[in-house]
């Protein structure tokens, strides 16, 4: 087991995540749970319940990010009034990254607030969605653009799922994993270059998703509200969620973000930010992880009006976060249109040796 607790909560990484939680409500003095669950992970949800014990009610939401939505919370609301959820009712969350958001989501606005406990079961909540007190739910103008800050009583990252993953679902996590090692530096970096042509299945599973949550730990906690530096944590992501977007999300998020990071290094490379060799490193390490590097989207007017729409966007302009070197990474930086669009072209082509030019 591993525990993070620099956040002001603690965030537990187990392999016997229903015991600890278990232990953590009890020692809190809960009364009363919801375990509120992507029916996904229905039979790990009521595992969990069993274990908590008495007064532990399930319910159980179909989701996925088209279901991410004002609406599937209207659903959520219902559910909890009927059952007679009140402020002193905590609610457990349980399954990936949009279970975390919009439970969490949830939990911010029922009753303006009641107390939320985050069990993550795919490793891109893990890693990412899972901590931070960022929740919410997409509009049809862009994604997660309804949410609020709040953060949640503990984190359990219930490592045992990973192993009833599919393995493209184990690897589209590694989007996220692979940007935190961007942004840290060379020891994690190569670390995972050591790691990347081994089995996914004898990954030490623990300790590459503490080293991510660490990272991302640091750079929340020096700006919980993202009021500036905790941008950086977007690495990728102004142009993987518009890939998301305007795929109507046939491309997962994990996926989208590995196109992202690619299209972030060429608009680096592009500015005299990044080198070449550093590029083609990451390129290397994203390919040698059998994450994809081509967006299948060539409508790329509609990619920048979705851009546009992003939270990071000041006064109608672009701002991206962009890599200086490996463990470098800048944000706020506008970039001229016809770079963009540069870039957005040659993501649609396998990277060769037009990838430099």
């Amino acid at each position: 087991m591993t525990r993070i607790e620099s956040l002001g909560y603690p965030i537990t990484i187990d392999h016997d995540t229903a015991r600890a939680l278990a232990k953590f409500l009890r020692e809190r003095g809960t009364a009363r749970t919801i375990v509120l669950c992507d029916r996904n992970v229905a039979e790990r949800a009521h595992a969990i319940a069993k274990t908590i014990g008495r007064n532990t009610t399930v319910l159980t939401f179909a989701l996925g990010e088209r279901r991410k939505t004002i609406r599937t919370v209207e659903r959520v609301y219902a559910e909890l009034a009927a059952a007679g959820a009140d402020r002193t009712t905590t609610l457990v969350g349980v399954g990936g990254g949009v279970a975390g958001d919009l439970f969490g989501f949830v939990a911010a606005t029922y009753m303006r607030g009641v107390p939320f406990v985050n069990v993550a079961t795919s490793l891109v909540a893990m890693v990412d969605a899972s901590i931070g007190g960022k929740t919410g739910v997409d509009l049809p103008a862009g994604k997660n653009l309804a949410g609020a800050f709040r953060d949640p009583l503990a984190v359990f990252c219930d490592i045992d799922s990973l192993e009833t993953l599919p393995e493209k679902q184990l690897r589209e996590g590694l989007g996220e994993v692979v940007k935190h090692g961007i942004i840290e530096g060379d020891d994690v970096f190569a670390s995972l270059e050591v790691l990347a042509p081994h089995p996914l299945r004898k990954w030490p599973w623990e300790t590459v998703v503490a080293d991510s949550l660490r990272i991302k730990a640091m750079v929340v906690g020096d700006d919980k509200f993202e009021a500036g530096a905790r941008e950086v944590l977007n690495l990728g992501h102004t142009f993987g969620h518009a890939i998301e977007k305007v795929t109507n999300y046939a491309v997962s998020h994990g996926d989208a973000v590995s196109m992202g990071l690619r299209a972030a290094g060429l608009l680096a490379l592009r500015t005299g930010r990044f080198s070449g060799d550093e590029h083609l490193r990451v390129l290397a390490l994203l390919a040698l992880l059998r994450l994809p590097l081509v967006s299948p989207t060539t409508d790329h007017d509609a990619l920048l009006a979705a851009m546009t729409s992003d939270k990071k966007t000041r006064a109608g302009q672009l701002r991206f976060v962009l890599p200086r070197t490996i463990g470098d990474v800048e944000f706020g930086v506008a970039v001229p249109l016809k770079t963009v669009r540069s870039v957005l072209a040659r993501v649609n082509a396998s990277p060769g040796a037009a990838e430099l030019r």
